[in-house]
């Protein structure tokens, strides 16, 4: 009988794990102020959450030039430094306990893949004591933005787990799209920054609705990769 596979669930953070949308927006908001340009509405910003920041400043303002983009970056980083030095973005109710018994449990690596810097991740799990609970993170830093699969991609081999053992968990439409061209299974929930709709439109495995129906698809998809495996296993046999 083989070893039963690595498995990895790979979440993405703000709009799954912690509630930011209250922080982006505004320092988005002042970043355009510092800018000269008017403010986007706080759904085309809810939409750009979870790409990096970059790609995201391109898309809501497609027609500034180059030197306004980098002054709308380096406004709105430092007005997300300032209000993080008071205390950085809550989680989501259920967040912490849920990736708690994950670990515990024992059928899960864990692991994130982020928008974000590093610098702000890192801050971010140490003010909520998350940090233990993940074998890799991923961040904008280092990869693509969303939807190209390299973070994706990147944390599985960190973690040493197969694509089909692997599932990404997050809010928007980059993180599902990302993880279906990783080849993972893929699961959205719904609380985060894009609408129902367009996450069924992107494809995932499961939509959930709270972190008690995450933690039950998490089981079963355990499962059917452990079944997977018996199978394999018994055709490698005959």
């Amino acid at each position: 009988m083989k070893d039963a596979p690595l498995r990895l669930a790979l979440f993405d953070v703000d709009g799954t794990l912690s509630d930011s949308q209250e922080h982006i927006c505004a320092a988005m908001t002042g970043a355009f102020a510092a800018a000269g340009l008017p403010a986007p509405e706080a759904e085309a910003i809810r939409r750009i959450v979870g790409l990096s920041l970059p790609v995201a400043i391109a898309r809501l303002a497609p027609e500034a030039g180059p030197e306004v983009q980098q002054t709308i970056f380096d406004a709105y980083r430092q007005a997300y430094f300032t209000q993080r030095q008071s205390a950085p973005a809550p989680l989501f109710a259920g967040a912490a306990q849920t990736l708690a018994r994950l670990d515990a449990g024992g059928a899960w690596l864990l692991g994130v893949a982020t928008g974000k810097s590093r610098r702000g991740l890192d801050h971010l799990l140490e003010y909520h004591d998350l940090e233990r609970f993940f074998v890799t993170r991923q961040v904008a830093d280092d990869h693509p933005s969303k939807p190209h699969p390299a973070m994706a991609l990147a944390a599985l081999a960190a973690a040493g787990v197969a694509p089909e053992n692997g599932v990404m968990i997050g809010d928007t439409t980059f993180d599902i799209e990302m993880g279906r061209a990783a080849g993972m299974r893929t699961i959205a929930v719904s609380w985060g920054y894009h609408p129902v709709a367009a996450l069924e439109a992107a494809g995932p495995d499961q939509i959930v609705n709270d972190f008690a129906a995450l933690e039950a698809a998490l089981a079963e998809m355990a499962r059917d990769m452990a079944q997977g495996m018996m199978q394999d296993a018994g055709d490698d046999e005959r």
